[in-house]
């Protein structure tokens, strides 16, 4: 299919003092080119470059838990640096099975209508417009593994689904989702209403990609026709999916969830896991997608959230060192709602449990983060950014040290992962003039010597 070559939208843009304006990490030269890119792999907007991202769970995020009052708070979510807007699922909710009064987002009834709950659909076309205005991008979760049981495709296309020896609808083989229904793959009738219902929220609504819940559970070829159909509506789609099959993303997913990562940073925490298992990882990144693809990375989100705990009960007095090490490490960062309030309870799943924000007291640590993401070449997504070094600390079994650098910007960051008192000596400091992020202290004045790090200190440097 042809496509458009994009421009490159970025200004010089300063943040903490003087900082180097961001460039374009490759660039396609010709519609030709663009083209090439499509029909031989993965095609990468280039907006998701440096995309950062923010998960709204619109029942939670507001008291009034409605399009209309997300829409209200955009501008400041907008002013923490975010570029993408990730929404739960914002349709209907089946009632047969339901879990809970209000029920799962994930127990789709009409995959064409919105969760009366939320509002209208003029509601959400206001709530899309008001985002692009601010220049975000929004994104909608798709829930393509299943339906609720009294979805409006049961009604009339039962063998749409899997069934049982019985010949009824049936969960997901192998879970405990008692209130979903598994689609059946197998049926093309039915893979061509899916493509056609998320081409229409693309076409009608003007969203700008997907996050699809449990992609692996939906057979890759789907994936990969669903992208080249959607990016017939609109070229500069975006994927994330809700897995890590590297196959996914040959042409289907520009971006996978990091949830390795994220167990092998609650395991250092807990102390079941150590540095090593980060350098294990660190070494094996560079290798594991294909085609330029990255890993979203996060400290928490609704499921982490919800089921297993939240930042201050996995990561205790250690929450933002780890939320530093993560927002640098390596792709695109996510930011869950009321995480930048020090969101410390599990929020309710399927109850009415708002988000309590109080006076919003960890937005500039995340802010400062999530800009520095948006502006420092360096740590662009995945490939599209720095090249990763460990440093030695002199303390490697607690403190985790290492640069990004793509010429001109560069970062450096050091976190202490112990709740000790450690003695760091730094080896081979990058030249030039870094300074920290949060405190405006220099690399060289900080770390030049033998310096003392006290628990859970964190440091995140840029080049000036």
């Amino acid at each position: 299919m042809k496509m458009k070559p994009f421009f490159y939208l970025f200004a010089t843009v300063f943040i903490f003092g003087a900082c180097n304006p961001p460039q374009p990490a490759s660039e396609f030269e010709t519609a030709e080119d663009i083209d090439a890119e499509v029909s031989e792999g993965l095609y990468h907007p280039e907006w998701v470059k440096n995309a950062t991202i923010y998960e709204a769970n619109i029942r939670q995020h507001t008291p009034e838990g409605t399009f209309n009052a997300l829409r209200e708070d955009l501008a400041r979510i907008s002013d923490l640096g975010i570029s993408v807007l990730w929404l739960m699922p914002i349709h209907p909710i089946g009632e047969k099975n339901r879990k809970g009064s209000m029920g799962s987002y994930y127990s789709v009834k009409d995959y064409k209508d919105v969760n009366p709950e939320f509002g209208t659909k003029e509601d959400f076309k206001a709530l899309v417009d008001e985002a692009h205005r601010l220049d975000i991008n929004v994104i909608i979760d798709w829930v393509a593994n299943h339906t609720s049981f009294d979805a409006v495709w049961a009604e009339n296309n039962k063998d749409w689904y899997t069934l049982d020896s019985l010949g009824n609808l049936m969960p997901p083989e192998g879970t405990d989702w008692s209130d979903v229904a598994d689609l059946n793959y197998e049926n093309e009738e039915m893979r061509a209403a899916m493509i056609d219902a998320m081409a229409y929220w693309v076409r009608e609504f003007d969203i700008d990609g997907f996050r699809c819940d449990v992609a692996d559970y939906v057979p890759t070829d789907f994936w990969e026709a669903c992208t080249d159909s959607l990016r017939a509506v609109k070229p500069d789609i975006f994927m994330l999916a809700e897995a890590e099959n590297p196959e996914l993303h040959n042409k289907a997913f520009n971006a996978a969830y990091a949830w390795e990562w994220l167990h092998i940073i609650n395991g250092v925490a807990s102390g079941e896991k150590t540095t090593a298992d980060i350098d294990a990882y660190m070494e094996a990144a560079p290798d594991a997608l294909p085609n330029d693809a990255f890993k979203m990375y996060f400290t928490t989100n609704h499921d982490e959230n919800s089921w297993n705990g939240t930042v201050h009960e996995r990561f205790g007095d250690g929450h933002l060192a780890f939320a530093a090490l993560t927002f640098t490490v390596n792709g695109m960062p996510l930011v869950y709602s009321g995480q930048e309030a020090g969101l410390d309870k599990a929020l309710e799943f399927f109850e009415k449990d708002e988000v309590e924000w109080g006076d919003y007291k960890y937005a500039d640590f995340y802010g400062k983060l999530l800009m520095l993401n948006r502006n420092n070449l360096a740590l662009w997504n995945g490939n599209f950014g720095g090249e990763f070094r460990k440093l030695k600390s002199g303390a490697d079994d607690k403190v985790y040290a290492f640069m990004r650098s793509q010429s001109p910007s560069g970062i450096v960051t050091v976190v202490n992962l112990s709740d000790e008192n450690v003695s760091v000596t730094l080896e081979d400091l990058p030249e030039g003039n870094y300074r920290c992020v949060f405190d405006g202290v220099g690399l060289v004045e900080a770390f030049g010597e033998e310096a003392e790090l006290g628990p859970f200190e964190y440091h995140v440097f840029y080049n000036q």
